[in-house]
């Protein structure tokens, strides 16, 4: 327990400072063995996306899954997708987040961590630009490492907030900007893609063409009323976004019929689990607790299907109030397998390269007890949620 909820602490996409994404990695790649898998698979849905990224060092696992999400709702809608800037809209939550900072005299969590919908917040808001026109690596790197420059942009945000002149000027904002511009690049006003001319609003309304508010989170905690719209109490939802609540058999409905209907799905979860390995490519929820396994037991976690959990409303608000399911990390959801006993998997797009595991390269597989017992939200069109739920949270 103590140990969990350490890492728990450290982890660095949604809930908490940020971590190094090759420290995450450490900490979970050895789970499971070294026993040849002898699962069996057979596609159900497998939609079509881009190509798997790498956030390198960086906590912004949220950018990275909800744009992968929005370049495959582009080929979904018929388009030629784009490879758009993560760190474009990266870029824009750290200035609007250093501003409510500021105003709040340091009461939110300043890091590099986000929620899903910011990058539908940054495209309503600002527009998005393709990664050719930003790649923010103007510091000499050739992958994401975003430790130095959150330390940097912490420390001008706490001086502002001690106000050692006793009245704020407005040299901070561009002190602020100026080193964003520094490490990221500064913002493209407007470029050339393809022959024409865009600025970063005219190129999101014109050549990417989604509305974001034909988007919604759905949640499930019973800490909240169900059927109504709820704040998830997460450090880094720096924004308070709202997300609708519902049931855990209705939210794991909305998830379901968004793969049928050849919807994909951003899926923030937390991979502190012993039952996430990156090295055997799964995401299980064992009915016997990691502690309480035998040596043998441990070593035989990944070698075939075995009983999970059958999880409970109650079980997934007990490790919510007890930090043990906590906001680790964003991913994208593309589709479904399942094993030789009929046991159904999601298809995981991650974003920490092209890792190769012993299922699929740059993806994992993700059990649906784990995916029940875990989630924090998933993000959806809106198309995809039921008659019955829609009019339940008068969407």
């Amino acid at each position: 327990m103590i140990l969990r909820r350490f890492l728990a602490a450290l982890m660095f996409t949604f809930g908490g400072a940020a971590l190094a994404q090759d420290d995450l990695i450490n900490q979970i790649k050895d789970n499971g063995s070294d026993v040849e898998g002898e699962f069996l698979f057979e596609t159900v849905i497998d939609l079509e996306t881009t190509p798997v990224k790498n956030q390198g060092k960086s906590g912004t696992c949220w950018s990275y899954a909800t744009t992968s999400f929005i370049e495959t709702e582009m080929i979904r809608n018929g388009k030629e997708p784009v490879d758009l800037s993560e760190m474009f809209t990266v870029r824009q939550v750290y200035l609007d987040k250093a501003e409510k900072y500021v105003r709040l005299h340091g009461h939110l969590n300043f890091a590099q961590g986000g929620a899903l919908p910011d990058v539908l917040y940054v495209i309503r808001k600002y527009g998005a630009v393709p990664q050719e026109v930003y790649e923010g690596l103007d510091y000499g790197t050739d992958e994401n490492n975003h430790n130095e420059l959150e330390s940097l942009l912490k420390a001008q945000l706490d001086q502002v907030i001690k106000n050692p002149n006793g009245k704020l000027t407005q040299s901070w904002r561009k002190a602020f900007v100026a080193t964003l511009d520094a490490y990221l690049g500064t913002y493209p006003e407007e470029f050339t893609y393809q022959g024409k001319t865009y600025t970063p609003r005219s190129f999101a309304d014109e050549y990417i063409g989604i509305n974001p508010d034909d988007y919604v989170q759905i949640t499930s905690f019973n800490h909240k009323p169900f059927y109504q719209p709820m704040m998830i109490e997460v450090p880094d939802n720096w924004t308070w976004g709202l997300s609708y609540n519902v049931p855990l058999d209705e939210m794991m409905n909305v998830l379901d019929e968004s793969l049928n209907k050849g919807y994909t799905v951003s899926w923030a979860t937390d991979v502190s689990e012993k039952g996430f390995s990156l090295k055997n490519g799964l995401a299980i929820a064992p009915l016997t607790p990691y502690a309480d396994m035998s040596k043998e037991e441990r070593a035989a976690m990944f070698d075939g299907p075995k009983d999970e959990l059958v999880v409970t409303q109650e079980m997934r608000q007990d490790d919510y109030d007890n930090y043990e399911t906590t906001d680790d990390h964003g991913m994208q959801i593309t589709g479904k397998v399942k094993d030789q006993n009929g046991t159904e998997y999601y298809i995981v797009k991650n974003s920490w390269g092209d890792r190769e595991n012993d299922k699929r390269s740059g993806y994992i597989y993700a059990s649906k007890s784990f995916v029940k017992y875990k989630t924090i939200s998933i993000l959806v069109h809106k198309d995809v949620v039921s008659k019955d739920i829609k009019k339940k949270i008068s969407l």
